[in-house]
């Protein structure tokens, strides 16, 4: 499929104005890093405890932010999700011992805050063991007649019920619960004199030591710079060294600037953006190594045409698959970023930077190097030539010492005659 045909773009006359805007984009990047002390790492990498809150009301962040400051050493976050009614609650952790010391504060703080004061169970923050122990006598006194395997069954029902997309993870009222297996009128009576329905429910809960996280990011370093070797020797070997060096400088340049908007940006990076990192890598270098494979073809057919003549004939060829290709990964990572929700939004935003910056960069960052290369070894291919052309040329021709005896005996033997 062609969306374009018989394409006549100049586009390496128009590279400067795109060669500008990176090293604009690279020095903002370099220069915010620079001033923030490096990335701004997640919980991944610095180590912490990182808490996912859902709330039935609209909750209040300054008031969960000052209890927590007040209870908790170091820095702590509290963000609400653009447009929902959740939380990510974080903390930074210096020793391993403060790992699950945290994660109990942050938990007993916020029951605190929106716990039901008389001590009843809330069953919106509880498994179905603890509700099963709270449900046993009081269902026993009030004459319900239910073995322990039956009740295991029903508050297991119960915890499904609550966990499903349709409730998303928490209840407002005890009444939700009539249509559940088990679920009796008593029983419903039992849980609202024993249990209570706190606003708010822990998604999901992370713990990432220190030690590890450091680990992780030496490991996500790394990798990075494994791929990127392994394809500048995969495409050295593949096509000549110089179009290696130019993908993987195209590359480097697309990782470079993706970092340096998320620190302009005040963007966490997290092992998901690492992860996208490295599919950037990938597909950037994919995207490419088409370009210069269709340039090694064009090398074999179209000997007269100038270096930049065939880059342009060359990225023309392969316009519509190029749009097609990263037009449609586009409108996907955007569809994530926009509605993926918060645990995704590094994710889609390392995917939408490096998309739109990875096209843009197998044309007018990676070809130019590959033009620039090729231009630099004809200059010194024709400087060669060019000496050897003239040493040739006055090898074959007498010198003015030889010339000289030759020209006075033809004349001395022109006078005789």
């Amino acid at each position: 499929m062609e969306l374009f045909k018989n394409t006549n773009f100049d586009f390496l006359g128009k590279k400067w104005p795109f060669i500008g805007a990176s090293l604009v984009l690279t020095v903002a990047g370099l220069a915010s890093l620079a001033v923030k002390g490096g990335p701004k790492y997640g919980i991944d990498f610095n180590g912490g405890a990182l808490l996912y809150l859902r709330f039935n009301v609209e909750p209040p962040v300054n008031q969960i932010r000052t209890a927590l400051s007040s209870k908790i050493n170091g820095e702590i976050s509290v963000q609400q999700i653009t447009g929902k009614q959740e939380l990510l609650v974080g903390t930074e952790i210096r020793d391993e011992k403060e790992l699950n010391a945290n994660r109990a504060i942050i938990e007993s703080t916020l029951r605190g805050m929106f716990g039901d004061p008389g001590g009843k169970l809330d069953v919106n923050n509880s498994g179905a063991g603890q509700l099963a122990d709270r449900l046993r006598d009081p269902l026993l006194q009030a004459g319900v007649a239910m073995s322990e395997q039956e009740l295991q069954d029903m508050v297991k029902a119960i915890e499904e019920y609550r966990a499903a997309p349709a409730q998303g993870g928490i209840l407002k009222s005890f009444e939700q619960l009539s249509g559940v297996k088990g679920v009796t009128p008593k029983v419903i009576d039992a849980l609202k004199q024993q249990c209570a329905l706190g606003p708010f429910t822990i998604l999901s809960a992370e713990v990432v030591g220190p030690k590890i996280g450091k680990d992780l990011r030496r490991q996500a370093v790394l990798a990075t710079l494994y791929a990127l070797g392994g394809m500048l020797v995969y495409i050295a070997f593949r096509f000549e060294w110089i179009y290696g060096v130019a993908a993987v400088v195209a590359v480097f340049h697309d990782t470079i600037i993706t970092i340096g908007l998320f620190s302009l940006f005040n963007k966490e990076i997290s092992l998901t953006v690492v992860a996208a990192l490295l599919t950037l890598v990938g597909y950037s270098m994919n995207d490419t190594i088409v370009t210069f494979d269709r340039i090694r073809e064009n090398l074999k057919f179209m000997r007269r045409e100038t270096m930049e003549n065939l880059i342009n004939i060359s990225v023309n060829q392969t316009l519509s698959r190029t749009i097609l290709t990263s037009g449609l990964t586009l409108i996907t990572a955007l569809s994530l970023y926009f509605f993926g929700g918060e645990v995704l939004n590094g994710f889609s935003f390392a995917l939408v930077c490096g998309i739109i910056v990875g096209t843009y960069s197998s044309i007018y960052i990676a070809s130019p190097i590959l033009l620039f290369s090729q231009n630099v070894v004809k200059s010194k291919g024709q400087g060669g030539g060019g000496r050897a052309a003239a040493a040739g040329e006055d090898k074959g021709r007498p010198s003015q010492k030889e010339a000289a005896p030759k020209e006075a005996a033809g004349s001395r033997k022109a006078a005789r005659g």
